[in-house]
């Protein structure tokens, strides 16, 4: 796996909010806060903001239980506007409402490698091809909830939420999200979904 390093490309300055998505119930973990369990002695929230942090202009994290312990790494926190643990979805509308920059990024609580130069490279992309929305793709996967997002779409994600839609990946093709390649760094985007995984990454 890659190692932690501070990125090499040049972040696009404080236009970019990042938000860590944390609010989720782990139900693959058995119901335990993902982003509170421990990886090489760190909360895996932790590397994920290790990593993200030095890449934005401001960092939330998007939490709904645990807050007192997710508040002590020092950033802001923000819970779903709306009830019922949503999923990812609910992550980005709270963080468009909350952000005073016109760009949000987002990357889950679970993917301690998530690449050094995500935001530049979405940041980049987006602003060539004039879009609203940029997603991660690596070795043919989408990772719809590594996202850049123009604040402007959050009607259209309330819109989709209202309706009932929870679906990441059917909301950024509704939205012709743009699809940027990170094949070249395709462990980066590993995480980890159960208990079990984590535990045999640790030994």
């Amino acid at each position: 796996m890659p190692e932690t390093t501070m990125p090499s490309a040049t972040p696009p300055g404080n236009s970019i909010t990042g938000v860590i998505l944390a609010g989720g119930l782990g139900t693959r973990m058995g119901g335990v806060d993902k982003g509170l369990q421990h990886f090489k002695q760190q909360a895996l929230v932790s590397h994920v903001a290790t990593r993200l942090a030095p890449q934005v202009g401001h960092l939330m994290i998007n939490a709904n239980r645990n807050a007192d312990e997710y508040a002590a790494l020092g950033y802001p926190l923000i819970s779903d506007r709306i009830t019922g643990f949503a999923g990812p979805l609910a992550g980005l509308q709270a963080a468009l409402s909350a952000a005073e920059t016109p760009l949000v990024v987002t990357a889950p609580c679970d993917s301690p490698y998530l690449p050094l130069d995500l935001v530049f490279r979405l940041h980049q992309a987006l602003e060539a091809a004039h879009a609203k929305l940029a997603i991660a793709k690596a070795g043919g996967r989408l990772h719809p909830v590594f996202c850049l997002c123009r604040t402007s779409l959050r009607p259209a994600l309330e819109t989709y939420l209202r309706g009932g839609g929870r679906k990441v990946a059917q909301w950024c093709s509704e939205m012709q999200a743009l699809e940027v390649d990170f094949s070249d760094q395709l462990e980066a985007f590993g995480n980890f979904n159960t208990l079990d995984d984590l535990d045999k990454s640790i030994r």
